[in-house]
């Protein structure tokens, strides 16, 4: 037997469950909870198709694997809601002894690769990780909006909170964060979705 590939095997089996993992963004039309595999798949074509927006030249490739690969560590850790303190205080350290078991299922080289697109994504330095942070940010800002603030309202989240989090967002890509601003989220402060 090939043990290379039944490692490669164990891993995609094993972050099937990624499918598994409710977010708290309410998908477009209000109907449901997203789950974390249909959130990397919409960051992944929104990254090829909002590339031309990056601060910086990005390798759209290594970004879209990124953002496919950043939120896999979640099958065991589970999704913290962004605006979720409690949750955040061990969100590391959770996400950290998930990241040693999940990717430690692949052979050795691709468990390099695929920790090392992982850890870039938190690091949060490469023009890459920026620009996935600027996905990860965007994506749910525009589900939200689209679906008349329903996590927003639920969370009771102020505008303070929406700008922390977004402290990245304009690094990978300052017209994505203008758009993000202006037509998803002030609206949303206006109408009351968003407290002041």
């Amino acid at each position: 037997m090939n043990e290379r590939l039944e490692k490669q095997m164990a891993f995609l089996l094993e972050i099937d469950k990624e499918k598994k993992i409710k977010r708290q963004t309410i998908l477009s039309d209000g109907s449901r909870q997203e789950n974390d595999a249909e959130h990397a798949w919409h960051m992944a074509i929104m990254t090829y198709l909002l590339s031309e927006y990056a601060n910086e030249k990005i390798d759209v490739l290594k970004t879209m694997m990124m953002v496919l690969c950043h939120d896999l560590v979640e099958v065991y850790a589970g999704d913290t809601f962004a605006y979720d303190e409690a949750a955040k205080q061990s969100q590391q350290q959770r996400e950290k002894k998930a990241a040693d078991r999940l990717f430690g299922l692949l052979p050795e080289d691709q468990n390099q690769k695929i920790r090392s697109l992982w850890e870039e994504f938190e690091e949060a330095k490469t023009p890459e990780a920026l620009f996935a942070h600027t996905m990860d940010n965007l994506q749910p800002t525009m589900l939200n909006a689209a679906a008349g603030g329903i996590s927003w309202k639920e969370w009771g989240v102020h505008i303070d909170q929406i700008l922390e989090r977004n402290k990245l967002t304009g690094k990978g890509s300052k017209d994505l964060w203008n758009y993000s601003y202006s037509c998803l989220i002030s609206p949303n402060v206006e109408n009351g979705n968003i407290k002041k």
